[in-house]
């Protein structure tokens, strides 16, 4: 009698290869990479979800997904902060990448449907929200008003700039700002949640935050004040990830584990575990 090939499945801990498939500078330590699987189908996340990224015979870490090509690629915006994501940065076209996920919370793109929606990022964060922009942009007509707030260093490090443009000429009021401008910046300088004193945001607003984790203290503190609710405001978290599927424990935030339960929270999940010291 013949013996049927025992198949193992490769597991939620397994990376899968993927190809570069193209690679972008976006600021001076900031980069973009187009990966495409090397067999099969390409992970299918949703706006908010992460993927773990292995450098090979480097390690891994937590990137957000940035976008998806036509044809199923995943696009992910790393900056060059450590020996992992500086290895990633330097991957070249036609190199090889793993990918584990796709893991977590997504942006509550179905639940705003119907309100306004605005969106604020402050540097990197930017890039775990475009797909949401994308989204959103996507079924223009379902939303309200929506509006991009954007704050970054200096002018430089601002992602995305072309996009920024095309956004604007789909209908999203986009305003930046920076901390420190040029003599060619036109826009604001200042901090992103002084955009919001231009704004008038109604109480069924629902807000989409990402960057620092004292740029999102402070901005959602505005938000709040002016009459955003918590629990309509809601906040990517993605510090201490290791894992990704809640077995190592090192981002853990008092009883939540942050690659398990988020990295998207609402704001009152999480205020009171951001408020204790040294959690």
């Amino acid at each position: 009698m013949a013996v049927e090939p025992l198949v193992v499945s490769p597991g939620p801990m397994v990376p899968q290869p993927y190809v570069v498939r193209s690679r972008g500078r976006e600021t001076a330590d900031t980069w973009t990479i187009e990966l495409e699987p090397v067999a099969g189908e390409a992970i299918d996340p949703e706006p908010g979800q992460f993927a773990m990224l292995t450098a090979y015979g480097v390690g891994e870490v937590p990137i957000s997904l940035s976008g998806r090509g036509a044809s199923g690629s995943l696009t992910h915006t790393i900056r060059d902060v450590g020996a992992v994501t500086a290895e990633l940065c330097r991957v070249p076209r036609g190199g090889a990448i793993g990918v584990r996920g796709p893991f977590g919370t997504t942006w509550p793109l179905a639940e705003a449907r119907g309100a306004d929606v605005v969106v604020l990022a402050g540097g990197l964060g930017l890039a775990p929200l475009r797909p949401a922009v994308e989204g959103l942009l996507a079924r223009r007509d379902l939303y309200g008003r929506l509006l991009l707030l954007y704050g970054a260093r200096t002018p430089g490090d601002l992602l995305y700039p072309q996009q920024l443009e095309d956004w604007r000429a789909e209908g999203l009021d986009v305003r930046l700002t920076v901390d420190a401008g040029t003599r060619s910046w036109l826009d604001r300088v200042g901090f992103v949640s002084a955009l919001l004193d231009d704004v008038d945001l109604s109480e069924s607003a629902v807000a989409l935050v990402c960057g620092p984790e004292v740029m999102m203290r402070v901005t959602v503190g505005a938000l709040l004040q002016r009459g955003v609710s918590a629990e309509r405001t809601y906040v990517s978290l993605e510090r201490s990830m290791s894992c990704g599927i809640g077995h190592c424990g090192h981002c853990q935030l008092g009883p939540i584990l942050i690659c398990r339960d988020g990295p998207v929270f609402t704001w009152d999940e999480v205020a009171h575990w951001l408020s204790v010291r040294e959690l």
